[in-house]
């Protein structure tokens, strides 16, 4: 079991299945919500997340004229998990706070759109636009 939880604590939850891999998604809604070269997420089954704790204080903000939402905590502002699609939920990777030594990127997404500074070093397949299943 992984477990996460937002940077005051407040908020946490566990997924009960061990995500494939981290996807980096590196477009510029992505860059400028997390203020670096993108938003690495975990991609879970809504099955199996669970909220532990807090969830009465997630905040959501939606992109004006887009479907692109983000999740965070009140108290602290950090981003959170939330709805990916229709039976999927992305969790930032950067929450998970235990069980997820062995995680590696496995996708980077809207590569075509990533910052010219921004250097993809690892094995990842790359995507020029987002991940198809």
């Amino acid at each position: 079991m992984l477990t996460g939880e937002c940077n005051c604590g407040a908020i946490a939850f566990e997924l009960d299945a061990t995500p494939r891999g981290v996807f980096v998604c590196h477009c510029s809604i992505c860059r400028r919500s997390t203020g670096t070269n993108g938003n690495a997420v975990l991609i879970i089954a809504d099955d199996n997340f669970h909220w532990r704790k807090g969830n009465e204080l997630i905040a959501t903000w939606s992109k004006p004229g887009h479907d692109w939402q983000a999740w965070f905590c009140r108290t602290c502002g950090s981003q959170l998990p939330g709805k990916n699609d229709e039976s999927t939920m992305f969790v930032p990777a950067g929450l998970v706070s235990e069980g997820a030594e062995d995680l590696r990127v496995i996708h980077h997404i809207w590569v075509d759109s990533k910052a010219n500074w921004d250097e993809i070093g690892d094995s990842g397949q790359q995507h020029k636009k987002a991940f198809e299943k």
